[in-house]
């Protein structure tokens, strides 16, 4: 089975507008997400899902310039975006990504994607209930099958904003696995939607001056500069 890193992508961020491209320790951050995931080992190809608005032109030429597989669809339903991404790259299964997640971990995204194996499956993921990784390590994966019912049957434009809203509102349509860790550190903020959270990946990228650490590397930092953390502890999560 062809499986397929899809990372949503587009430029007109609310809280951070342009944050996809911003310099992080010296390479965008996008390049960032990009280069973590090609280091999963289930994993065969990364594609930059970004919208057809003219605003993404800079994301369509970036990804070009690193020749990085990029696929340009509508900018609100992204739920299509994906579908028609997957459909072009022949995707037997497909991994949901946000470009807001510069510390997207390879192994876990492995883990995740190993629960596909059961062909019993319709979904996967490290965010369901209960979440006990830090947020920005957000990882789910589903078969084609899925995508392509989940396409079909959602109706609602809001939720199709969010690709697999439908999957977590309608639990009992679909047999889910959900990935834990050992112990809940879901209060760990690693997502970068604000200024605030921008500073604290700055700080934690700038202290390995790459991005071929690990997780749980980022864990140990963190428990030697908890003041780190405290960067952007006050922020809100949206809530979809």
């Amino acid at each position: 089975m062809k499986v397929i890193a899809i990372i949503q992508a587009r430029m007109g961020s609310t809280r951070l507008p342009g944050k996809v491209l911003l310099d992080l320790a010296g390479e965008p951050m996008l390049s960032r997400v990009v280069n973590r995931l090609r280091r999963a080992k289930r994993l065969d190809g990364v594609v930059v899902a970004t919208t057809t608005e003219s605003r993404d032109d800079a994301l369509a030429t970036f990804c070009e310039q690193r020749g990085i597989a990029c696929f340009r669809g509508d900018e609100n339903d992204v739920l299509d975006r994906y579908y028609r991404a997957a459909q072009a790259h022949e995707a037997g299964a497909v991994v949901r990504v946000t470009s807001d997640c510069p510390f997207i971990e390879p192994e876990i995204v492995d883990r995740v994607v190993a629960e596909l194996d059961d062909a019993e499956v319709d979904f996967a993921s490290n965010i369901g209930m209960p979440r006990t990784y830090p947020r920005g390590l957000d990882t789910e994966a589903l078969p084609r099958r899925t995508l392509t019912r989940v396409w079909e049957e959602d109706r609602n434009p809001a939720w199709r904003e969010h690709v697999t809203l439908f999957i977590h509102k309608r639990p009992e349509l679909f047999r889910t696995r959900n990935v834990c860790h050992e112990s809940d550190l879901s209060q760990m903020r690693w997502t970068v939607d604000t200024p605030e959270d921008f500073a604290f990946a700055s700080r934690v990228y700038a202290d390995f001056g790459r991005d071929d650490f690990s997780w749980r590397d980022v864990l140990a930092v963190l428990e030697n500069h908890p003041e780190w953390s405290a960067i952007n502890q006050a922020i809100e999560q949206k809530v979809t």
